[in-house]
């Protein structure tokens, strides 16, 4: 009897460090991938939404105002003294930088 007890218990000890592995993969995705994807999507929204007269930042640190926006191309006036416009894929403007503008 005290034989299949220890058999039993060590069948559970089996199960122990994979459910720590388990675990450590649940928090893994709530530490680290959920938040990623999370602002993945925040930041496809805001390219989704530009609009001309937005002013934006690319993820290059090129400042200026959006003159036309195409589907997957914007125009961008980086001085308007000069009239000087240069074309970048939507995807290299950066929603980061450009909430920054505001607080400036």
């Amino acid at each position: 009897m005290f034989n299949s007890i220890l058999v039993q218990a060590g069948g559970a000890a089996q199960f122990g460090p994979l459910l720590m592995i388990g675990g450590m993969f649940v928090i893994m995705y709530f530490f680290m991938m959920r938040p990623q994807q999370k602002k993945a999507k925040e930041q496809q929204a805001y390219v989704d939404n530009l609009k001309a007269g937005d002013k934006v930042v690319t993820i290059g640190g090129v400042h200026g105002t959006i003159v036309t926006v195409r589907e997957k191309t914007v125009l961008v006036e980086v001085d308007s003294s000069k009239g000087v416009r240069m074309t970048f894929l939507k995807s290299a403007i950066s929603k980061d930088a450009s909430s920054q503008l505001g607080a400036e």
